[in-house]
């Protein structure tokens, strides 16, 4: 990548111009006047707040005052698929409700609104005062789950609030994120899939773009669309270049503030997680050439494979910079020396020898723990039963005693997933579970005793075959009666991918105590040190690591230079016509085909910005000062997937819709009248 020889000269301990997912309690409000010239007041700051959504693995925001939600069409592919069948793929498709009557409850989707923030780092930190960084990790985890557990109850049932700990600055603050709830989210509208996604895989994390990534949700409570006065406004005119606009959403994970040595870790790994994905790739690629209902059932996985296949290749291509893992060298050797830490209890030096730890358990840790040997995530089966062994078990202990994903706060979401009716595809699950237990007995070994246990007189093919075949739990009433049922029932069910995760749950959880008593515990205890040093330098002039949590970042509307060529902001939909071939996959939609003469060529598509944003800001809205929608974040530029560990503000981008097609889709392409005049369109 042309990124890894020419960007960052230098690599500021405090953010870059255009750089840092700020929080709402800290956004640099007087910085970017200076900068930008523009106002951002606390009740800007507040009305952005109450209209940004969190959904699953994405963003959204309110667009009007009867709970609808703009977000992208990719952000919403796991309910289309859940709601389609052989007779009707909405994916494919699209969708379109008639009226509100119509819309279609999405079987797995929430809706999450940050209420209040609260500070918590002093009660985590008199818990953990004294002990010994083992013994320490276990009263943190308790202490955040005791934390959550009273800030729900202290709600009680009018104020039905999730309460989180969120950990920032890796351990150098810990606070409560307090969220109104919403478990009755619709669809509403989503375009076709060749639309939305138009170029696929080689435009993925590509400029210039011309995908209609949007989609419309609603938000219900009682059975009635729920009425929320905290909505954008939408500019249908959007941006104009250089004019300063913002990103609010929930970006997932940004590593910036690890240290040399974690850095160093996560490049090791990545190429195993790389070469499990694409081979999965391309068997649901072989699948999927066997005909129609074979692609639609491997659809939505694929584009999330491939999709993640590109980012990982890129970070690996960023960790393997010289120049760039330099540059972070020098940083931290400055921090460093300004700390003045050494000796046995140096920081930097103490999280250097838990990574020597971590390679020694990372293989076992990924393929047991972390599911790689049984579909790595992918099998809904092999999740379910894990879930239902796992979950049984941790409800019969004390909350503050349970894993942290199966206490009372985590518990209503892991209800809803495990017991949706959704689609359950045999075939797709045996390609997940045969590559897992292949690349089991390879990366364990044939001798490991879990193998020989498993595979002594079948092969990782068979065994797959007979488990999916043999198993109820894509029957969501069996999966509600052993979760009802308790651990009791678990432990006498029969079914084989119960038994599977029952033989193989004492094994995983002692990599996972190794892993948290070795190498997290010792890892977070410096960390914190790290991060007090970090504040006595620098205060909070440096953003914290991105958490999947409420984000705001200012930025402008431009274009880069790209091998010393000039890319404009603004693509254009005549652009899109012009690359049509009528092939998957740049195939345009016949209703798109249709519409071509009563269209505007020179209507603006999509849109570059130099917002700081990665994955999680998917269907984040793009806001002007005025604190109207602007455009729909979408995607990146390939340059910004190395956001993950630093910004480069010459080359990374941000891609939006621009609100000028969204416009002009459902004016003149869908016929989606009651749905504009909703959103204010005549």
């Amino acid at each position: 990548m042309r990124l890894l020889v020419s960007v960052l000269a230098t690599l500021p301990l405090v953010a870059n111009a255009d750089e840092g997912m700020w929080t709402v309690d800290n956004f640099p409000a007087a910085k970017l006047k200076d900068k930008h010239g523009v106002q951002i007041t606390p009740e800007w700051l507040e009305r952005v707040r109450l209209s940004t959504v969190r959904i699953a693995g994405c963003t959204a925001s309110f667009v009007s005052p009867d709970g609808l939600l703009l977000t992208n069409h990719h952000c919403v592919q796991g309910c289309l698929a859940q709601l389609s069948s052989k007779d009707r793929d909405l994916l494919k498709d699209g969708f379109l409700a008639g009226g509100r009557e119509q819309e279609l409850r999405c079987p797995t989707q929430n809706a999450d609104i940050l209420m209040e923030i609260e500070d918590v780092t002093a009660k985590v930190a008199a818990a953990t005062a004294g002990k010994d960084d083992a013994a320490a990790g276990e009263v943190r985890k308790k202490t955040l789950t005791q934390l959550e557990q009273a800030c729900e109850q202290a709600a009680g049932t009018s104020d039905p609030r999730r309460c989180e700990s969120v950990k920032l600055y890796q351990g150098g603050q810990y606070f409560l994120y307090k969220y109104r709830r919403f478990d009755d989210v619709r669809m509403v509208f989503a375009p076709e899939e060749d639309i939305a996604a138009f170029g696929g895989d080689p435009d993925n994390f590509q400029f210039p773009r011309w995908c209609l990534d949007m989609s419309l949700l609603r938000v219900y409570e009682h059975g009635k669309p729920v009425s929320w006065p905290h909505h954008l406004p939408i500019h249908w005119a959007g941006p104009a270049e250089n004019e300063p606009v913002f990103v609010a959403g929930h970006p997932g994970t940004t590593e910036r503030l690890l240290t040399v040595a974690q850095l160093e870790a996560k490049r090791a790994a990545l190429p195993l997680d790389l070469l499990w994905a694409s081979e999965l790739r391309g068997r649901y690629i072989e699948f999927a050439q066997g005909g129609a209902e074979n692609a639609r059932i491997v659809s939505d996985r694929l584009q999330g494979l491939e999709n993640g296949i590109k980012v990982r290749r890129v970070e690996l291509d960023a960790l393997l910079s010289g120049p760039l893992i330099e540059q972070k060298r020098e940083l931290e050797a400055a921090l460093r020396a300004r700390a003045g830490l050494a000796g046995p209890q140096d920081p930097w030096e103490q999280i250097a020898r838990a990574q020597q730890v971590n390679e020694q358990v990372r293989i076992p840790y990924e393929f047991l723990e972390d599911r790689a040997g049984f579909g790595g995530g992918y099998s809904s089966l092999y999740n379910y039963a894990r879930t239902l062994v796992r979950g049984t078990a941790e409800k019969a202990r004390p909350n503050e005693e349970r894993l942290r994903e199966y206490t009372d706060a985590a518990l209503p979401l892991v209800e809803r997933r495990l017991l949706a009716d959704v689609p359950v595809y045999p075939a797709r699950e045996q390609i997940a579970m045969s590559l897992g237990l292949m690349r089991l007995r390879e990366y364990l070994g044939p001798d490991h005793p879990l193998v020989v246990k498993l595979m002594r007189a079948q092969s990782p093919e068979a065994l797959a075959g007979s488990l999916v075949a043999g198993s109820r739990l894509g029957e969501a009433a069996y999966r509600k009666q052993l979760w009802d049922g308790g651990a009791a029932a678990v432990a006498a069910s029969q079914d084989p991918m119960i038994r599977l995760a029952a033989a193989m749950d004492a094994e995983a959880r002692a990599v996972r105590k190794r892993y948290e008593d070795e190498v997290e515990a010792p890892v977070d205890a410096a960390a914190e040190r790290i991060a007090a040093a970090r504040f006595a330098a620098y205060g909070t002039s440096v953003y914290p690591d991105a958490t999947f949590t409420l984000r705001v970042n200012d930025g402008t509307v431009q274009g880069w230079l790209e091998d010393g060529r000039a890319v404009p902001p603004f693509t254009h939909l005549e652009r899109a016509y012009e690359r049509a071939t009528g092939a998957e996959p740049f195939k345009l939609p016949e209703r798109w085909l249709q519409a071509k003469p009563r269209l505007d060529p020179k209507t603006r598509f999509n849109l570059a910005t130099n917002n700081d944003i990665v994955g999680g800001n998917s269907g984040s809205p793009l806001i002007n000062a005025r604190g109207e929608l602007v455009g729909l974040i979408f995607d990146g530029n390939i340059h910004s997937i190395s956001g993950s560990y630093w910004f480069d503000v010459a080359q990374n981008r941000s891609v939006a819709v621009h609100p000028a097609i969204i416009k002009a889709a459902l004016t003149e392409v869908y016929d989606a009248a009651w749905l504009a005049r909703e959103l204010g369109l005549k």
